[in-house]
């Protein structure tokens, strides 16, 4: 499959601005995420590529052909979306195996194919199955069954795992990936799960208000996110206020609330700018003895979270500021009980600084 390429794409309906100008690629054999929440344009950039839709503005390659009036059926394609489009008087057999009759193979292959995918998604015993007996989870898994018997280059997945159960989304996330690498698709994924894009993803695209605000691999996209919205979206970071006091070369102290001062390695700041700290959950310690870090505040643990894997404390600063630390069980230090007095700290290279936003930190943490 040739690299699909957008060039300045937009795409309206009535007053709403569904896709605002958008340029990427895909290449060749890759597996792209498309992460964002509802209404930031995922399906409809997946629809643009399907032939489904047509662009108002721009263009649309594959490799160096222009599709925009090309045809769904012409594009080497296959488009499985979130409300699954089974043939209800076929059984689940017949249904996967339609993508292979529809490219011309010989019934036998086709069947074969369909009943060896079928096996993939653990739905092999419910093949005479017609799909209004099947639960919703179970109808997803056909249609994702479906598309990956039908053989086509590309593969353009619409929330693929949304109605799964949590056991199950786990276990086949990680099946989907190792099925398109080994078939040879270039796979264009759309969730709104961050977990999930982390997993499969070669490549994370961040969508907001039909807008890409970051697209890189999913460890750049965590470590270095381009903004405050897409650190909140993947990372779950914590974010404070302040304002630069001073910097030098090697690094910066901002002032945040009540007059604490953070210092930072960031070292292209300019005093008495407005920024926002961002740290990551998972890099935030607490301990009711001295810690050894950058940054040391004074807390009291405020609420507790058991995650399963984690547990997760909310703290209320000296300053009136609430930050959370993420402590993954297996080797946590300590247990903290709600009211506990605590240190908190966190390092200098665990902070990212964001240029304050021209509307304000709440608003631009607002999902839609």
């Amino acid at each position: 499959m040739p690299t699909i390429s957008f060039v300045n794409v937009s795409k309206r309906f009535g007053k709403v601005l569904a896709l605002d100008r958008i340029s990427f690629e895909a290449e060749d054999g890759e597996y792209l995420c498309v992460l964002g929440p509802t209404g930031s344009g995922k399906t409809t950039l997946l629809r643009l590529i399907a032939g489904l839709l047509r662009p108002d503005e721009g263009t649309i390659y594959f490799g160096n052909r222009p599709v925009n009036n090309v045809d769904a059926q012409n594009r080497n394609a296959v488009y499985v979306p979130q409300q699954y489009a089974l043939f209800p008087h076929l059984t689940v057999l017949q249904n996967v195996a339609f993508g292979p009759l529809a490219r011309d193979n010989p019934e036998n292959v086709a069947l074969e194919m369909a009943s060896r995918t079928l096996e993939m998604v653990r739905l092999s015993w419910r093949a005479e199955a017609y799909p209004s007996e099947l639960s919703g989870g179970m109808q997803q898994r056909v249609a994702l069954a479906r598309g990956l018997a039908s053989n086509a280059g590309l593969l353009l997945l619409d929330e693929p795992l949304g109605a799964l159960d949590a056991r199950l989304r786990l276990d086949l996330r990680h099946k989907l990936r190792e099925l398109v690498k080994q078939s040879g698709f270039t796979a264009i994924h759309v969730t709104h799960d961050r977990d999930e894009a982390m997993s499969v993803a070669d490549r994370i695209m961040v969508l907001r208000g039909g807008r890409i605000l970051d697209c890189g691999t999913p460890r750049r996209i965590y470590t270095r996110p381009t903004g405050i919205f897409v650190a909140n979206l993947v990372g779950g970071a914590n974010f404070l206020e302040g304002i630069v006091e001073t910097t030098t070369e090697k690094a910066s102290a901002v002032r945040v609330s009540g007059g604490i001062m953070i210092r930072t390695r960031s070292e292209l700041l300019t005093v008495n700018e407005p920024v926002i700290i961002a740290v990551r959950k998972e890099r935030v310690r607490i301990s009711n003895s001295e810690l050894q870090l950058d940054n040391v505040l004074n807390g009291e643990v405020r609420e507790v979270r058991f995650l399963g894997s984690s547990r997760e404390y909310r703290v209320r600063l000296s300053n009136g500021d609430v930050v959370s630390s993420r402590q993954f069980l297996e080797g946590a230090e300590s247990t903290f009980r709600v009211g506990e007095r605590v240190s908190v700290g966190f390092d200098q290279v665990d902070i990212t600084v964001f240029s304050y936003p021209p509307q304000g930190l709440r608003k631009e943490l607002e999902i839609v």
